[in-house]
């Protein structure tokens, strides 16, 4: 809490923004006064997860375009004890896809929220789509070649 304003901290990837997102920033924004959101660096994503699509400077220019977000910082880790120190929050906010993960900021006196994504959409799905589509434009074009067609290799 910094003065009487409840700060709510909400971190992730947001990697090919989509309405999840949003969604997220949205629901983390009602809960407190001041909201700051955490955007995973390249090098950060790399260490748990397939590198982004978006580069992290772009990730971090889309959070701080769009509305909902008083603070947008860098993340370098996924342990937050030193940020609920330095930034005094009191509601971290992330998806139930790391259900247990944060319980921890518990004993630092923080509320933890696992916010339900429910269904729609998630950046590693739609990675998934556009390398199944791109599998099969592929394989497509490829049997567009006559059988009799030479193909030279450099």
């Amino acid at each position: 809490m910094i003065g009487n304003k409840t700060v709510v901290y909400t971190a992730g990837t947001f990697d090919m923004l989509h309405i999840n997102h949003l969604k997220m920033i949205e629901y983390a924004r009602a809960l407190g006064d001041i909201l700051i959101v955490g955007v995973n660096t390249d090098e950060l994503v790399a260490s748990y997860k397939s590198e982004p699509i978006i580069p992290f400077e772009e990730r971090i220019a889309l959070m701080k375009a769009i509305k909902g977000p008083d603070i947008v910082i860098p993340q370098h880790s996924l342990d937050h004890t030193d940020k609920v120190k330095k930034l005094n929050f009191d509601v971290f906010v992330v998806g139930d896809d790391w259900v247990g993960k944060y319980d921890y900021l518990k004993e630092l006196g923080v509320q933890v929220v696992y916010f339900p994504y429910g269904k729609g959409v998630s950046s590693s799905e739609l990675k998934q789509r556009i390398y199944d589509n791109y599998n099969k434009l592929q394989e497509k074009a490829n049997s567009h070649l006559p059988v009799d067609a030479q193909v030279r290799n450099n």
